[in-house]
């Protein structure tokens, strides 16, 4: 049976008021090919704290969970860190390497890889395990973010990992449902051709031409090193304690996608927030206002995401 922690119980759960948290501190981490930079927000509270590192998703998404393809900001992973800071929570985000204050020091598109961005948030990692300020570590990975949390975790044996929108599939499955019922069926057959040779860590030098945006040959080492990962079967092998949270009204990432999550890791908890969608927002799953809630910062978060969130960090990472 899942453990599934119900919204309405967990509004009490957590709520234990703190000063209002510090300012942003500016903080980066040195690597080969550049600086990449974050923002630290430390509690109002004396003594070692527990520190708990954000991954934000995919694409050009940065430290705040703004993507620069949308038109404004939704500030969601800067209202969580916020949020967490008020519970006791040092919080650090950061600008994945190419996205924002970190661009300059993104490779090539030929040179990327995935594991570069779990490297990456396991460096972070490291760097707040040695900071005396801090008594613990803990992960919370968004989106994709959880894959790369979830890998970072494991990798410096954290304190505690949470995923919040994480996708259960690998990636090359993602791509097969999303296009198959798209493409006439000889580029049906192409595409799974491709797939499968990346999925076996091979390129393909014969990509058609209406599919070669997709795959074109810079980006194909990243999908082979990208693909080789399945969340559920990473999450499997998670030592440190998981909690799952999902939204209902995510039109990105499904609660189905949740489940497959905590029956591959039964221990792990499962939190579904009734309203929340993939901004960690309270929206209704119309598309008009589901597009509008990611350009709008002055939404708040979802109620009770931060208070779950806070328990069960207070919980396992102390």
């Amino acid at each position: 049976m899942l453990r599934t922690i119900l919204f309405a119980v967990l509004l009490g759960i957590f709520t234990h008021a703190e000063a209002a948290p510090s300012a942003d501190a500016a903080i980066a981490l040195s690597t080969p090919t550049g600086q990449l930079h974050g923002a630290l927000l430390l509690p109002a509270a004396s003594g070692p704290v527990p520190a708990v590192l954000i991954v934000a998703g995919s694409g050009p998404t940065d430290r705040n969970g703004n993507n620069t393809l949308a038109p404004g900001a939704n500030n969601s992973l800067m209202l969580l860190a916020q949020a967490l800071s008020q519970a006791g929570f040092a919080t650090l985000r950061y600008d994945k390497r190419g996205v924002a204050a970190s661009a300059a020091a993104g490779p090539s598109e030929a040179a990327l890889r995935f594991d570069t961005y779990v490297d990456d948030a396991a460096a972070w990692l490291r760097l707040l395990r040695a900071d005396p300020r801090f008594s613990s570590v803990a992960v919370i990975g968004h989106s994709e973010g959880s894959l790369i949390g979830m890998l970072a975790a494991r990798q410096t044996k954290a304190a505690a990992f949470v995923s919040i929108a994480g996708p259960a599939q690998g990636a090359a499955d993602v791509l097969r449902q999303q296009l198959a019922p798209q493409l006439p069926a000889e580029l049906a057959g192409d595409n799974e051709r491709i797939l499968r040779a990346l999925e076996r860590g091979e390129t393909d030098n014969a990509v058609p031409a209406p599919l070669a945006a997709l795959y074109r040959p810079s980006v194909q080492p990243y999908m082979i090193s990208w693909f080789k990962y399945v969340p559920t079967r990473e999450l499997s092998t998670l030592a440190a304690p998981a909690l799952i949270v999902q939204g209902d009204t995510d039109i990105q990432v499904g609660v189905a996608q949740a489940q497959a999550l905590q029956q591959a890791s039964p221990a792990a908890t499962l939190l579904v927030v009734p309203g929340m969608n993939h901004v960690l927002k309270t929206v209704p799953a119309q598309m008009p206002q589901q597009l509008a809630s990611y350009s709008d910062p002055a939404l708040p978060l979802a109620p009770g995401l931060s208070p779950a969130i806070a328990a069960f960090l207070h919980q396992h990472a102390k």
